[in-house]
């Protein structure tokens, strides 16, 4: 009979765990009516229809610039890649803040230009800056099946008398449907789970309305939209979970040879998103500063931001090891790692609901920075489980064996062989825990200690009254530090699944 791996009874107590606060959401909602009244029904009607309009929005921008990365040989081409790539860097929220101060009468843009400007806000607005912010997931996942697949096929059919653009369609794009819906979904999912965006622009999503009646003292209710919301994201990621973007065997690399005018328009075209996701909120960070200086940020918000974020990225690194190497034993050990994965599609509005619930249970982790730390590992703990995972699976299992033939006991031969051979991915899955707690917002506003301030949390704090000028500092720490996690993820660290794959 064979032995069970030592990593199971852990791997299951985590996998136990990283679902049980989302239990307490039913024992919640129970207490509560109205499931298919008006105002439930408004809210499904604004988030369905925020999820669909931000789908097309990330395929129409995501698609074409995929193409161009991929098949047209332009100048500078690892430069025009990585700023396509750099909506990734910076969160929806701080694109909503930015233009929702600079757009519209009496915003930015006509104070200091004197152009009058549209106002941004509700279903449109809400719509337009959130395909800014995910078209690169499409444009990723269908960049790396772009390169899978063989130009000469493009080629042939070019040669029996078709245009490029016919060619193009028949030959291409069915081939990269999958890849397409995979990016789509992971568009969607960030359109159900992210808090900031609507709440900055004033549409009733689920996100929003549960933040509302959380500060209303109306956790029940909070809890039963939050289960609403949840099988919706459940939904989404059981669909995402048949699409396999399917891959060829890599063949010859197309490259289209447009004349130099031709790419320079090409390049024009794709100039306007690159300036409304990345360089208007960047300007408008600089001349706030320039304008307004510091003003009154304490050097403690980006300190409570670090620590918080360190502790998380330590605590899920630690319990990521059992995990991952259960998932490397087995059948068992690799169903475990998927519950664990649960935790990330789960919003972190949804999460802090089910955690404030389970503080209120038990006052000594109520509003205590051991409860915050929880949340963010029971979210973030798959990317330190992904990235330990692809390390030790390429790890050498004679290496082991021979550890154990010379006298190593079990627990040393971790420690001598696996452990150090596996040390980069846990530093890598460690960075993308850090930098994805340092943007977390609903869950830090729902959880944090009282007066423990962090660079999301006084970025909204400034919103609310208004003070925008204050927010310049952290908005510019939180790009660069979101630009680090770009970094990290573009260079295929981690076994993300967004990995780029270069020619």
């Amino acid at each position: 009979m064979r032995a069970v791996p030592k990593s199971y009874p852990i791997a299951f107590l985590i996998a136990f765990l990283a679902v049980l606060p989302l239990s307490v959401l039913f024992t919640l909602a129970s207490d509560t009516s109205g499931l298919f009244d008006t105002h439930n029904l408004r809210v499904l009607g604004n988030t369905m229809a925020l999820v669909g309009l931000t789908i097309v929005g990330a395929v129409v921008l995501g698609v074409p610039l995929a193409l161009l990365t991929t098949y047209v040989k332009m100048p500078l081409q690892r430069f025009w890649l990585v700023l396509l790539a750099a909506p990734l860097a910076m969160p929806s929220y701080i694109g909503a803040f930015t233009m929702y101060f600079a757009l519209g009468p009496g915003g930015e843009i006509e104070n200091l230009l004197g152009i009058p400007t549209p106002s941004i806000g509700g279903l449109w607005g809400t719509a337009i800056v959130m395909s800014l912010y995910t078209y690169p997931f499409v444009m990723l996942t269908t960049r790396a099946s772009l390169l899978s697949l063989d130009g000469s096929l493009v080629s042939a059919a070019r040669t029996l008398g078709m245009s490029l653009p016919a060619s193009l369609a028949h030959v291409v794009l069915p081939r990269i449907m999958r890849s397409v819906g995979a990016g789509a979904l992971l568009a969607a999912l960030y359109a159900l789970s992210d808090f900031g965006t609507p709440a900055i622009l004033r549409l009733d999503t689920f996100t929003r309305v549960i933040f509302v009646e959380y500060n209303a003292f109306g956790l029940s209710q909070a809890a039963m939209l939050s289960i609403q919301l949840l099988v919706i994201v459940a939904l989404v990621l059981f669909v995402e979970s048949t699409i396999k973007g399917g891959t060829e065997r890599p063949g010859k690399q197309l490259w289209l040879w447009p004349k130099p005018w031709q790419r320079y328009v090409m390049l024009l075209c794709s100039l306007p998103v690159v300036l409304m996701a990345i360089v208007l909120p960047l300007s408008i960070f600089l001349v706030w500063l320039i304008r307004e200086g510091a003003g009154d940020f304490d050097v403690s918000y980006a300190i409570n931001s670090a620590y918080a974020s360190l502790l998380a990225a330590i605590a899920a690194v630690v319990l990521a090891i059992p995990v991952a190497h259960a998932a490397i034993s087995g059948r068992a050990g690799r169903l475990m790692e998927r519950i664990t994965y649960f935790g990330f599609g789960v919003p972190g509005i949804v999460m802090g609901t089910a955690l404030v619930y389970v503080g209120l249970k038990l006052p000594f982790l109520y509003q205590t920075l051991g409860l915050l730390v929880i949340a963010y590992v029971l979210r973030f703990l798959p990317l330190a489980v992904g990235s330990v995972r692809t390390t030790a699976e390429r790890l050498d299992p004679s290496l082991v064996k021979a550890a154990r033939l010379l006298g190593a006991s079990p627990g040393e031969a971790f420690r001598r062989i696996t452990l150090p051979l596996t040390y980069r991915g846990m530093v890598a899955g460690a960075a993308l825990v850090f930098l994805e707690v340092m943007r977390e917002l609903p869950a830090t506003l729902m959880l944090g200690p009282t007066g423990f301030e962090t660079l999301a949390t006084y970025m909204w704090r400034v919103y609310e009254a208004g003070y925008f000028g204050m927010a310049a500092i952290p908005g510019l720490l939180l790009v660069f530090l979101s630009g680090i996690g770009l970094m990290i993820m573009l260079t295929g660290e981690g076994g993300n699944r967004l990995k780029l794959n270069e020619e």
